[in-house]
């Protein structure tokens, strides 16, 4: 509640002022007003809605957390620059000695220094310039765009649209030119098809746009040693082909991934080859310069496995490239000298013959592979699935399946036995019998123990445990009478061993105890570990 500072309060007059916020955050009594007139929302918190004891509030008031500094009269105009005022005929006390105008001195002059001054002449006095004072907030000291006259910037575009302008004339008369050159040249009609007819002339609404002539060139940042430098970059992909996440709208079609912009698989498997353009990364991957790539880097990976580690193909791939090439060249030296050793032996029998059957050259598989019209495989070639480094399918211990292929109570395992150790020995079926019937044995003892339990419930709550925790049977239990009269007679003999003279003669000695006796006796016992034991006698 907004309250004001108000000296102490008795408990009475506390008590019901919180009646009274309770009420009136319930919707019981009404909201309290401030000093204009206002209601004050109950729900406030008491940080807030207190005013601090420095304001000298008597009536409550949300005031103090209000904006109360008046702003001054802040305003959003600005200079105007090379404005002048009134213009003097002659000189006047106190102007400028150079030019003669009254708003600043001779050292804040900023019009050129005359042989003889205004002072002197009497002519040419410069008018005053405007002086204006502003009274700007925050933002407005800050503003860089202050003053900016928005008229100016249509320089601007009449700037650029002059240099494209000119550019598309540059253009047309090169495009002019090339024409006139083949003209001249007399070359005929009949060779000089129209597609290029087409491509040499350039129509006259097609030149005028700008967009059309630069659509595919890129102002692009290149970072280099001196600095940085822009150059243009050719934008090999035409906006209206679609794209390749759109050519198969399934889920379960091709994968594509956006962070790479990758599709791998073909999206259109069904598709006739000849009519589609796009059948997936992979068969890019798969021919070309794609595979020497691939070649390359298989090849310093077996370096590095066989111990070569100062081959990298990330670090030095000259290294690597230099190195595979050797390899090659050392490779085909080798099958030649292998295949003349075999000749010098048993001879070449293919030389002696001159006309060798069409079917052996060609020759022949067993092979089904079939090709379209432009030579593409349709079927008969499909893609091997790559083989990692790491060993794959090892079974142990007699395991017909992998480590990590099951997984129960946040553990891993062997589905074939469903065991968790590791180098476990594979039991089978038969060890998971075992295990169902281990757990199930084990569910139906904690059963059997629990109904036990519940059963001595009623006998526990009576018993009566012994007070050091001697050793005593689970079936002794002690009646709370007999129990009060031995811990008497226990005090009656503490007492009459004390003091001996007390002692009678005719003592009786009974060597029946009964559990209540002896817990009497525990319970009165001196211990050694007890440390109040000092303090008892």
């Amino acid at each position: 509640m907004a309250t004001a500072s108000v000296g102490f309060k008795s408990r009475e007059e506390h008590r019901k002022k919180q009646e009274l916020e309770e009420a009136r955050k319930a919707g019981l009594a009404p909201a309290e007003i401030d000093e204009e007139g206002k209601e004050i929302n109950p729900h406030i918190p008491q940080y807030m809605s207190s005013a601090p004891w420095y304001l000298n509030a008597d009536k409550p008031s949300l005031k103090h957390q209000r904006k109360w500094k008046v702003d001054p009269n802040y305003t959003k105009s600005w200079y105007d620059r090379g404005a002048k005022t009134f213009k003097a005929d002659k000189y006047r006390k106190g102007a400028c000695e150079n030019c003669g105008a009254m708003t600043h001195k001779t050292k804040l002059c900023t019009e050129r220094p005359r042989k003889m001054g205004a002072k002197w002449t009497n002519k040419n006095i410069a008018p005053d310039e405007k002086i204006e004072t502003f009274d700007l907030d925050y933002d407005g000291k800050r503003d860089r765009w202050n003053g900016y006259d928005t008229a100016k910037y249509s320089e601007v575009i009449k700037r650029y649209e002059a240099r494209d302008e000119a550019r598309r004339n540059f253009l047309k008369e090169q495009q002019l030119k090339k024409l006139d050159k083949k003209r001249d040249n007399k070359i005929d009609e009949e060779e000089c098809s129209d597609e290029e007819e087409e491509a040499l002339k350039h129509d006259e609404a097609k030149a005028d746009e700008s967009k059309q002539m630069d659509f595919a060139k890129v102002e692009k940042r290149v970072r280099t040693t001196g600095g940085g430098s822009t150059g243009t970059v050719r934008n090999l992909r035409i906006r209206e082909d679609t794209a390749k996440y759109l050519l198969n709208l399934d889920v379960n079609s091709a994968y594509y991934d956006p962070k790479t912009r990758s599709m791998r698989e073909d999206p259109l498997p069904n598709t006739d080859p000849n009519e589609k353009f796009y059948a997936g990364d992979n068969q890019y991957r798969m021919s070309g310069e794609a595979l020497e790539f691939k070649k390359l880097n298989i090849h310093a990976l077996q370096l590095s496995e066989k111990g070569q580690e100062e081959v990298n193909m990330q670090a030095a791939p000259s290294q690597a490239e230099l190195l595979f090439k050797k390899y090659k060249d050392a490779k085909e030296k080798l099958k030649k000298q292998i295949q003349e050793t075999i000749m010098e032996k048993y001879g070449n029998a293919a030389a002696s013959v001159e006309d060798i059957p069409k079917e052996l050259l060609f020759g022949q598989s067993e092979r089904d592979v079939e090709y379209d019209r432009c030579g593409r495989v349709i079927k008969g070639m499909e893609l091997s699935v790559p083989k990692s480094k790491y060993e794959e399918d090892v079974y142990i211990n007699n395991h017909t399946s992998v480590w990590g292929s099951w997984w129960k109570d946040h553990q891993w395992g062997y589905r074939c036995c469903q065991q968790t150790v590791k180098n476990s020995y594979c039991t089978g079926v038969a060890g998971i019998e075992a295990a169902e019937e281990a757990a199930g044995l084990m569910r139906s003892n904690i059963e059997r123990h629990a109904t036990a339990s519940n059963d001595r419930s009623g006998l526990v709550e009576e018993k009566r445990f012994v007070t050091w925790g001697s050793d005593t049977p689970e079936d002794v239990v002690l009646d709370r009478e007999k129990l009060d009269e031995a811990l008497k007679k226990e005090d009656e003999r503490k007492r009459e061993e004390k003091d001996e003279r007390k002692r009678k003669y005719n003592v009786q000695w009974n060597d029946q105890v009964t559990p209540e006796e002896m817990e009497a006796y525990r319970m009165k016992r001196m211990h050694e570990d007890d440390p109040m034991k000092n303090l008892l006698h």
